[in-house]
């Protein structure tokens, strides 16, 4: 086979090895976060509020890379499962603060073994997990540049 046959091959291709991985990573995060009676997206929303509540829906969209419109259904879904509020801003009306409710604040102290029991389900180490982090984040950062 040529080299350019090789270059199409599914299996040489960088795209599909992150998309099959991210499949994986779903269907483990499925599993784990059905305890808590949430989805991967209102896990990533609800990380973003555990490191820093009282943000804008803008600001949790560019964390996650996630449009407004997006972001908007997760959020009332969220807001319905009584974990976060959503307040306009008195300073501009435009902007949507979003807060943790009591219950979005104990949800916390459920999802504290997630990482460990993505780290086990691996079978990597921690090294090696966050040097492939730190060359995905790199890799994320020149394609978006």
């Amino acid at each position: 086979m040529d080299q350019d046959c090789q270059n199409l091959k599914l299996e040489n291709q960088l795209c599909f090895l992150v998309y099959s991985t991210n499949l994986a990573l779903n269907q483990l995060y499925r599993k784990l976060l059905v305890p808590l009676g949430i989805t991967y997206p209102q896990y990533l929303v609800m990380l973003v509020l555990w490191e820093q509540d009282e943000v804008t829906v803008s600001e949790i969209g560019a964390k996650l890379f996630l449009e407004s419109s997006t972001l908007t259904p997760i959020l009332k879904k969220l807001e319905a499962l009584h974990f976060l509020h959503r307040t306009r801003s008195t300073q501009d009306e435009r902007q949507v603060i979003i807060t943790l409710s009591d219950e979005g604040k104990k949800l916390k102290d459920r999802a504290m073994d997630i990482p460990a029991e993505v780290l086990d389900a691996s079978s990597c180490d921690m090294t090696t997990l966050l040097g492939l982090k730190d060359q995905l984040t790199k890799l994320r950062t020149n394609l978006v540049k």
